[in-house]
């Protein structure tokens, strides 16, 4: 039997969970569509509709509800990817900002339904934790002045060229 993850996000969308479920499992490695709970005669929502849908996007459980227009997403809460090489940066920026997602800075980004992410190399968290403070001062300007992450100047900007 399977572990179950005792803590898991619990995304509210308007009326879109399933398309949104849809659209990050085609994203990342490692995930799937679980269980999907629609809405019976009683409702909220029309009678076979998507209610909940459970998903797991690299091995991580989350959980979709279809909640209505009455919340919607912040920038108070993000999810953030590390990633091991630029490719994989680009690929998932490219895929996340498209059909309407948003650029922000520093890594950030909004997606189509309003979900903010950070995109981050893994190489980025390795330098601003060394405890040179010269060399981590160099790596956060340069990293404040962009808007997704480039891995080779971050790397200039360590090395001090």
């Amino acid at each position: 039997m399977a572990k179950v993850q005792k803590i898991s996000p619990f995304l509210w969308f308007d009326n879109n969970a399933e398309e949104a479920v849809k659209f990050y499992t085609s994203i990342f490695g490692n995930s799937k569509i679980g269980k999907v709970m629609r809405n019976g005669d009683n409702g909220p929502g029309p009678k076979g509709s998507v209610l909940v849908m459970d998903f797991e996007l690299e091995g991580q459980q989350f959980n979709a509800l279809n909640g209505g227009p009455m919340y919607k997403f912040t920038e108070a809460i993000s999810f953030m990817v590390l990633c091991e090489e630029q490719k994989e940066v680009d690929r998932l920026w490219s895929k996340l900002t498209g059909n309407g997602g948003k650029e922000v800075q520093c890594g950030w980004l909004k997606d189509k339904f309003g979900l903010s992410w950070q995109i981050v190399p893994k190489v980025f968290m390795e330098m601003v934790a060394d405890k040179d403070s010269a060399k981590v001062g160099r790596v956060m300007a340069a990293m404040m002045q962009m808007v997704k992450f480039d891995i080779k100047k971050l790397q200039a900007a360590y090395d001090g060229k």
